[in-house]
């Protein structure tokens, strides 16, 4: 692993304690819950009962969090860390979840998910060409691939964030059209490019791919 995703890791851990140490954590979650509720909503994603789901990068507060009827396995390199470190998440507060402390890079399920969903992660990975090749990989033939990423809006910063940690938290810095070729070039279809949020120097997309 690079020394900048190193780094991003830590400051990742940080940036958690941080915004939450005023956050009630009942109040937090609450939220939480029906942020996830209605984004669900409005990406109208239906997932059935019984389908496998995988949350990529879920962070401690990831959309696991309302996925526990389903068939649903949560993974983050830094899981155990944020049980440690924060007091708003705890594995035994979500039973029907299947957690692993562990790197996308090298997580290796035995099995296929029809959802694969992928948070606020992606950007925060070592190797982001692997990355995508697992993604792709993890997903079912005719299943559903949902990536979020944070996406330049200009050129002269992306390269200067490449150079400079004007972005300490995110190693890749890449735009909206980049994104969405580095999966299309792995042979799935993108079915919608949701812009979510916007921003100066990025904007927030949530990507809709199928395999």
């Amino acid at each position: 692993m690079s020394l900048r995703w190193k780094i991003a890791q830590a400051a990742e851990i940080r940036w958690w304690q941080n915004y939450l140490k005023k956050r009630p954590k009942a109040d937090y979650l609450i939220w939480k819950r029906k942020y996830w509720k209605t984004l669900l909503s409005r990406l109208n994603l239906t997932i059935l009962r019984g389908e496998k789901v995988l949350d990529a990068g879920c962070g401690p507060a990831g959309i696991f969090m309302v996925l526990e009827e389903f068939q649903t396995d949560a993974m983050d390199p830094l899981l155990d860390d944020y049980e440690k470190k924060l007091d708003h998440f705890s594995k035994s507060q979500y039973p029907n979840v299947r957690f692993f402390n562990e790197p996308l890079e090298t997580f290796s399920p035995n099995e296929r998910y029809k959802k694969v969903f992928c948070l606020n992660a992606i950007n925060h990975v070592a190797d982001l060409d692997l990355c995508f090749d697992k993604l792709v990989d993890f997903t079912e033939d005719g299943g559903t691939m949902i990536v979020s990423i944070d996406a330049h809006n200009f050129t002269f910063f992306k390269k200067i964030f490449r150079v400079l940690p004007g972005d300490i938290l995110h190693p890749h810095q890449f735009n909206l059209e980049e994104y969405q070729r580095m999966i299309i070039d792995r042979g799935c279809k993108l079915e919608q490019s949701i812009l979510y949020r916007e921003d100066f120097f990025f904007n927030y997309y949530i990507l809709i791919f199928t395999k």
